[in-house]
């Protein structure tokens, strides 16, 4: 079973008119409502589609084409998944190219926009999508395929989000592994971090505590050389077999980060990535 295809309304209702003559800047937004079903027609709809065949884990009840379309906004603006999710029921323009006007939920959840992403990016149907997009707009004239929308094929998303997705799998699959010893009595995450010398793992946000450019590629590479080394330093402290270091969820969580590991230095990283994904969610 495929995902089914996206068929949102062509014409603009005149609440959407109302909408688009509001918008004197970022005319990406009206680009994409207006030419929305020419971008995403069946054939590229079956393109996207083609992402989820050999899923094993059930297909998406959101259209590939929806999230796709939420993915090319998220590039353009520069907005974090949590913004993604915070402007499909606040931001009209968001809500007006997504076919979700006055929408009191976000017709898609954060993982399920990061489950996709990493499925274009495993797939380099990254490049694809901003290609077709630039192909119509070039075809229709609309859009000026001039530097404002080829700009999104160098896009700090899709780099940061290949290295961010990986550093991010590794800091969850370890803090899950401490985390299992800190739900001893008296025992807490920081505790069981400070004591295995992973501090950096004790925090609420693993980003916020490695606090690096990631708009910059040099930065990037150093945080995941960071969590790497931190995964080492774990590994060895429970190699001193403290309590709970032998419980099935710890070894699942270890073996989830080294599938990342052994990733990053292979040609299969997307892969494992996408393998270590379902592990450390499980």
């Amino acid at each position: 079973m495929q995902p089914f295809l996206w068929q949102p309304p062509i014409e603009l209702s005149q609440t959407e008119q109302t909408i688009v003559k509001r918008v004197k800047r970022a005319k990406l937004f009206v680009f994409l409502r207006e030419h929305r079903h020419e971008v995403f027609n069946p054939a590229f709809q079956a393109e996207l589609s083609g992402l989820y065949r050999d899923s094993k884990r059930g297909q998406p009840p959101i259209p590939p084409a929806q999230l796709a379309l939420a993915t090319i906004l998220q590039a353009y603006t520069g907005a974090s998944d949590d913004e993604v999710i915070k402007a499909t029921t606040m931001d009209r323009r968001w809500q007006l190219v997504l076919d979700c006007l006055d929408a009191e939920e976000s017709p898609f959840s954060k993982g399920t926009l990061i489950n996709f992403r990493t499925r274009l990016i495993e797939s380099q149907m990254d490049r694809r999508l901003i290609e077709r997009t630039i192909e119509v707009a070039k075809e229709t004239g609309a859009f000026g395929a001039g530097p404002r929308l080829t700009a999104l094929d160098s896009s700090p998303l899709w780099g940061a989000a290949r290295v961010e997705d990986t550093y991010n799998l590794l800091g969850h699959a370890l803090r899950k592994a401490l985390g299992v010893i800190a739900r001893k009595p008296g025992r807490g995450l920081a505790e069981i971090a400070t004591e295995a010398d992973a501090s950096l793992l004790g925090g609420s946000s693993l980003k916020a505590a490695l606090d690096r450019d990631w708009d910059d590629p040099g930065e990037r590479a150093e945080a995941l050389g960071v969590v790497l080394a931190v995964l080492t330093t774990v590994e060895r402290w429970l190699e001193n077999k403290p309590e709970g270091s032998e419980e099935p969820a710890v070894q699942r969580s270890l073996a989830a980060a080294h599938q990342v590991q052994t990733g990053v230095s292979a040609s299969r990283m997307r892969r494992c990535v996408m393998d270590a994904r379902v592990a450390v969610c499980e």
